[in-house]
């Protein structure tokens, strides 16, 4: 049986029709939406768009390269569209990084039968149909000049129709960003060629010190207690979702029952843990940082060592992105302990265990940072134990669309219940210890968002993201050894806990909170500093400079 037979320029304008087409559901719905009204400038959009494709397409027409490069436009406009079209996500640039950044465990959650289903549907049976034809290319001086005639018509048709609707356009796409960045298989590849070049630029970037006039303040000092802070950065946790800021659930019994001190008003600097993460163990505010300036310049890690404390990570979650690249770094996962551990992953309570079996070993002051895998979707059902679960019936799949979205809703708030229960154990096992002045901070990453407008998980454009991305939970606990070296007044806290606060505020409060004090504190910034005793704040305030 002979194969079809089919020329390039046809191949060229099917295909074009097709990815304009099929993968972009989301982008016409949007355009249905966004030109209310004006649908005939929608069409003329659509007819510019399918124009400059069949440009691009056939200026790739190429005998041997042709088929392999449609066949990839085609599978990476079906794989794009399916999170576009499930999750309401946009395929950006730090999302390309999320992507190069997923562990195995996690891309096991995201690779479920529907979208499987899809990737056949749209990637795989129209790439075996391209793979599949015989293509008729002419000779390369008639190829050319019959690939001109249709290039060149197509390009000035398209510039045509942009001249002509240019304001309409231009105030539509200005507007809604989020329009083009839902085009399929363009977004997404302009988004990892940024991605690409970010990488060649900070390939070679060495990290700059910071803060090498850091020193333990005179009360930290003088402690009979060895200070140690414990720093727990929560993953994918929401602020909407916790009863200590008014959720009408009781998510959080265990951390109300020891009196912890909350803040309801605190914003994250990024959507995925990569941003948000590097971001807020900066010194730099979100308004100043790149990922460029955090990687050249040191972090709080380090200026916390400058000043003679032992900072050790304990990772639960999917790496620290190299903010722990200078001091003592554990990944968890890969203990693979089966009393906490199952497909790669393991649950919270593995961090309790380790800071459990490192206290016999702090003999000086110390700061710990515990990363947890916290709320990290989608397959929520997994981050707490099997009966755990407080609210019913839960979503048990990785795969939304076999669930109701209160079946959702239920199994996040279980994973919000048992980050309570965590935060609850560790507290316990520091009170537990009065052998040191001891304190636990914990701050989430970013937050969720669960089906919202039609959205969920996370990692939005920063300036589309719905609040359930970036409000997220602090809170604070010192024990009384700790209130004896650095006396913080809780009612003051207590009376500021609807101040705005933000991933800015981490660096500086750390400092404060460690006993730390460094020409780049910055008191202003330091989220405690107005409810610590002046005895014992003065050093840190009279140290308070500029961020450099």
């Amino acid at each position: 049986m002979r194969r079809p037979l089919i020329g390039s320029v046809t191949l060229s304008i099917l295909t074009a029709a097709y990815l304009l087409l099929l993968p972009n559901r989301t982008f016409w719905r949007k355009g249905l939406a966004y030109f209310s009204g004006h649908e005939a400038q929608l069409a003329f959009l659509g007819l510019g768009l399918f124009l400059l494709f069949v440009a691009l397409l056939t200026t790739v027409s190429v005998k041997y390269a042709m088929k392999p490069i449609f066949i990839a436009l085609i599978l990476v406009a079906a794989s794009a569209s399916y999170y576009v079209d499930t999750f309401g996500i946009l395929v950006t640039r730090d999302m390309i990084q999320n992507i190069m950044l997923t562990t195995p465990s996690e891309a096991r959650h995201l690779f479920t039968p529907n979208m499987a289903l899809h990737l056949t549907l749209f990637g795989l049976l129209p790439a075996l149909a391209i793979a599949l034809v015989r293509i008729e290319h002419r000779r390369f001086p008639a190829k050319f000049v019959h690939n001109v005639l249709v290039i060149l018509p197509a390009v000035i048709g398209a510039g045509a129709i942009t001249f002509a609707f240019y304001p309409t356009f231009a105030s539509t796409f200005r507007e809604h960003n989020d329009l083009i960045g839902s085009l399929n298989p363009t977004a997404p590849l302009v988004a990892a060629g940024k991605y690409a070049l970010r990488q060649a630029r900070e390939r070679n970037i060495v990290a700059a010190p910071l803060g090498l006039d850091a020193a333990e303040v005179e009360a930290v000092r003088a402690s009979p207690k060895p200070m140690l802070t414990v720093l727990v950065v929560g993953e994918t946790s929401r602020a909407q979702n916790y009863a200590l800021n008014g959720y009408d659930r009781d998510t959080t019994p265990e951390l109300a029952a020891r009196h912890v001190s909350n803040f309801t008003n605190v914003t994250s600097c990024g959507t995925s843990t990569a941003v948000s993460v590097p971001c807020m163990f900066s010194v730099y505010p979100r308004s100043d940082y790149s990922e460029t300036k955090a990687l050249a310049t040191q972090n709080l890690l380090d200026v916390l060592t400058h000043a003679g404390l032992s900072v050790r990570w304990f990772d639960n979650d999917t790496g620290a992105y190299q903010v722990a690249d200078r001091v003592p770094y554990e990944f968890l996962p890969a203990t693979n302990d089966q009393r906490f551990c199952a497909n790669g992953e393991c649950r919270d309570d593995i961090l309790v265990d380790r800071l459990e079996r490192e206290l016999p070993a702090i003999h000086s002051n110390t700061v710990l940072v515990l990363h947890q895998l916290g709320s990290h979707g989608p397959a929520y059902h997994e981050r707490y134990p099997y009966g755990f679960g407080r609210f019913e019936p839960a979503c048990r799949t990785a795969q939304f669309a076999d669930c109701s979205r209160e079946e959702i809703v239920n199994a996040y708030d279980n994973t919000i219940a048992y980050t309570d229960h965590v935060l609850g154990r560790i507290i316990d096992l520091l009170s537990a210890h009065p052998e040191f002045a001891s304190s636990m901070v914990f701050l989430s990453d970013h937050g969720e968002s669960l089906g919202e407008n039609g959205i969920y998980l996370h990692g939005a454009p920063y300036f589309l993201a719905p609040s359930t991305q970036t409000h997220v939970p602090m809170l604070a606990w010192f024990s009384p050894g700790y209130q004896s070296v650095l006396p913080t007044s809780l009612p003051c806290l207590e009376s500021r806990r609807d101040g705005a606060l933000s991933h800015d505020n981490l660096f500086h409060t750390m400092l404060g909170v460690a006993g730390v004090s460094a020409g780049v504190y910055d008191a202003r910034l330091d989220a405690f500093a107005a409810c610590r005793a002046p005895a014992s704040s003065g050093k840190l305030a009279a140290n308070a400079g500029a961020m450099r």
